[in-house]
């Protein structure tokens, strides 16, 4: 059984940085926006980052396109249905509502057009989902209590709340009374903490945000304490092979800390993050991963394991994908 075939779970995957230059440049024909690029070739020149910052440049240029619910709808669509061919059968999306409300569109067009997108997903092609509204860490922590009540009353179609954005020199605990105040409200905690940024923001996001799991982490492995305190809390990293590769958080694939961290005991998952920015999809980055370290088949079967169990479905919902991947088999080396 090939790796395609195998059921994931994806849980770090920004929507906006699923928007393919092939779409942008359709909206913005639609809406009647003029993009600084000839072209989708010249645009995907630009995809070359030296760091976090250099990438969100461009991010938050391309979702100046997005203006109505049925840009959203689309943006949203055209993931599922990548989505689908990678057998991805349960996926946990983030947002970042700041990027567009700050750019006079009503959250409501954002979370409706989206909403409504997962929903036929979920119908048309079998995948379930759930929503998370991250907050940009850029700014400050008003400008999330300012947005947070727009949060709270789509709870309904909103699981959790995550942090992300430039992490150099913006701290989680920036964002402590924040995260205490969703957390109060039954949301689920997630951030951004340990790509950039030093061992000590995952501590920050565990001990202050009280995170129920961690997104990216690599930077625990500076820590053996860390480590042995993540494993004892049970939490997941959504590990990004190609975002970290990309971004200059690893030099080259080969010397990507995947397998130290199986081998330590802590439970990592691969995911694509923004795969239009970073050249992949989720089955990109098992592939190239794989290619580059030579994961076994044990090892490919575990960090799918590990997605399931890290997402914030219902045990016997995890339970019913668990079995259908131990039916399937071990999965062929790629």
């Amino acid at each position: 059984m090939n790796l395609a075939s195998l059921p994931k779970a994806e849980l770090h995957m920004h929507i906006e940085g699923s928007f393919e230059p092939e779409l942008m440049f359709k909206i913005a024909k639609r809406n009647g926006i003029q993009l600084p690029y000839e072209s989708v070739d010249a645009l995907k020149a630009c995809y070359a980052f030296n760091n976090l910052q250099e990438f969100l440049d461009i991010y938050y240029q391309g979702v100046n396109v997005l203006q109505t619910e049925e840009d959203f709808y689309d943006l949203a669509w055209a993931y599922l249905e990548r989505a689908k061919k990678d057998n991805i059968v349960h996926t946990e999306i983030f947002f970042d509502p700041q990027s567009h409300t700050s750019r006079g569109i009503a959250f409501d067009t954002v979370i409706n057009g989206l909403h409504r997108a997962f929903e036929d997903g979920k119908k048309e092609l079998d995948i379930s989902y759930y929503i998370i509204a991250c907050f940009l860490r850029h700014l400050p922590e008003q400008a999330g209590f300012d947005i947070y009540p727009d949060i709270l009353r789509h709870k309904d179609k909103i699981i959790g709340v995550g942090l992300d954005s430039s992490e150099i020199g913006h701290p989680p605990e920036k964002y402590q009374r924040l995260f205490a105040q969703a957390k109060k409200d039954g949301f689920k905690m997630v951030a951004h903490a340990g790509e950039e940024g030093p061992a000590e923001y995952i501590w920050q996001a565990i001990n202050l945000l009280k995170v129920d799991r961690i997104d990216h982490g690599n930077r625990c492995l500076d820590d053996q304490q860390l480590v042995s305190t993540i494993i004892e809390k049970k939490l997941a990293l959504t590990v990004c092979p190609l975002s970290n590769l990309k971004l200059c958080v690893v030099d080259q694939l080969k010397n990507h800390p995947i397998r130290t961290m199986l081998n330590q005991g802590l439970k990592a998952t691969i995911n694509s993050d923004d795969p239009a920015y970073f050249g992949g999809y989720i089955n990109d980055n098992f592939e190239q991963l794989q290619q580059a370290i030579g994961l076994s088949n044990t090892e490919i079967k575990q960090l799918i394991t590990n997605s399931f169990n890290a997402s914030f479905l219902n045990e016997k919902v995890k339970a019913k994908y668990l079995a259908k991947l131990n039916d399937l088999g071990s999965v062929n080396t790629i």
